[in-house]
């Protein structure tokens, strides 16, 4: 990374290494004789991680607070009446915003220069989207739109700020990334109750078109933050595109055990408020379990960044991988009131909510062993792996709930629901997301 030209320190193997400009316009020498602000510390590296920090608020925040729309979809007209597949728009979006990540990451490594139109271009595309689902009349529309769409536009914007971000942060690279996936959380905390109240007043058409202008006026000046640390001539020459990391038999354990938690882990999130309604609650009080989920998410994130700068990214996967399983499969399965509802979406948002923030020091692990790819590669190859389970728990979440006939006879409370298969998926994926630790504990990494 290029914090190693004016910090020795960050030759460390936590640290992404230093682009290869020998090749570039002006030369390694010209490069040299600039003084870089400092990273970690100074406004700038913290103007840059509020930025980063806002864009997540708004687009992760608003791919996360689907649930809302979703109960909305499916209780309004002129969705009510086919309701097949509207699970699948939020998965769409979240998955493919997550699957797309390695290709966006390889065309900004392989061409740098393309991340400034990258961000500007984001903002008609993403204002579009959700433009274009305004006007839908079918759940294919909204696939369409709200989903393929938005995530294509979403990610032109969160992509870039990634790489500044790594350019910005190296000691403190954990703490930086959790700051910033707590924006998803925070974006989770507003993003339903404003949806929720523009929904109930003005229909989902009117609310799709002033979330859109609201992104494009509240991210354009962001832009003036978001800036790289690495001066453009120094950074626009053409790098090689690294995978050597895929030959790594430990980035293959850590990313088996990311899909399976990614498969289950946005189910909860996005039955939350209808199963809250089908307690007999109001739309109002089921969108408040998805608020508690982000906003637990949020402490979670930073507490996460902060642990895996300072210990073995496998425990920290396998202590928040517990603690998301016992919150489903021993709260939320037990759940016929709002109140414990409620604790269960504190607990669930803390734990599982941060498992994408420990991403860094998967990373961290990878290049121990000798990788040398660019860490924002392995980033998005991550990134994908999660996107691989949120696409499929979309059409699966269907599935699970169509066939929990069988439990209901049996069981009781939450696991007699026609939840209740949905509910024990969801618990065994979050605790075999922990896996990795089992693996290296048997000495096989």
């Amino acid at each position: 990374m290029a914090d190693a030209l004016n910090h020795p320190e960050a030759s460390s193997p936590n640290d992404f290494e230093l682009p290869d400009t020998s090749d570039g316009i002006n030369g390694t020498q010209e490069i040299e004789q600039i003084v870089l602000p400092p990273t970690d510390t100074g406004y700038r590296a913290w103007f840059l991680l509020y930025g980063c920090f806002i864009i997540n608020v708004l687009i992760w925040g608003f791919a996360f607070s689907f649930g809302v729309l979703q109960q909305y979809y499916t209780t309004h007209a002129p969705f009510s009446s086919h309701p097949n597949g509207i699970a699948t728009i939020g998965t769409v979006a979240t998955g493919l915003m997550y699957l797309l990540m390695p290709l966006y990451f390889s065309v900004l490594q392989r061409w740098p220069r393309t991340k400034v139109y990258a961000t500007w271009a984001s903002l008609p595309i993403v204002a579009g989207s959700l433009i274009g689902a305004s006007f839908a009349q079918s759940v294919g529309h909204l696939i369409a739109f709200q989903g393929v769409v938005f995530a294509v536009g979403g990610n032109l914007m969160f992509v870039p700020t990634v790489t500044y971000l790594d350019e910005w942060f190296v000691r403190r690279k954990g703490l930086a990334v959790g700051i910033m996936w707590a924006g998803d959380g925070a974006g989770g905390v507003v993003m339903p109750l404003v949806l929720e109240a523009l929904l109930a007043r003005y229909g989902f058409r009117t609310t799709l078109r002033a979330v859109a202008v609201a992104m494009v006026l509240l991210m354009a000046p962001l832009l003036a933050f978001v800036k790289p640390r690495l001066p453009i001539a120094a950074a626009s020459a053409q790098r090689r595109i690294d995978v050597s990391f895929l030959r790594s038999p430990l980035f293959w354990v850590l990313q088996t055990f990311n899909v399976v938690q990614g498969t289950g882990y946005f189910l909860p999130s996005s039955y939350l408020p209808i199963y809250a309604q089908s307690l007999g609650y109001s739309s109002r009080l089921g969108s408040l379990t998805l608020v508690l989920v982000n906003l637990a998410a949020m402490f979670g994130c930073i507490l996460v960044g902060a642990l895996v700068d300072r210990m073995e990214v496998t425990k920290v996967l396998l202590g928040i991988s517990v603690a998301a399983a016992v919150s489903i499969l021993a709260v939320w399965g037990v759940s016929t009131s709002l109140g414990v509802l409620c604790v269960f979406a504190l607990l669930y948002g803390f734990s599982a909510g941060a498992y994408s923030t420990a991403w860094t020091g998967m990373i961290k692990d990878v290049k121990t062993r000798g990788a040398t790819a660019d860490a924002n590669v392995i980033f998005g190859f991550l990134a994908a792996g999660r996107g691989l389970g949120a696409t499929i728990s979309g059409p699966l979440s269907e599935a699970l709930i169509a066939g929990s006939a069988a439990l209901r006879d049996e069981a009781k409370f939450g696991y007699g629901s026609e939840y209740g298969t949905l509910v024990i998926f969801s618990g065994v994926t979050a605790l075999v997301g922990g896996g990795s630790w089992a693996v290296r504990r048997l000495g096989l990494i």
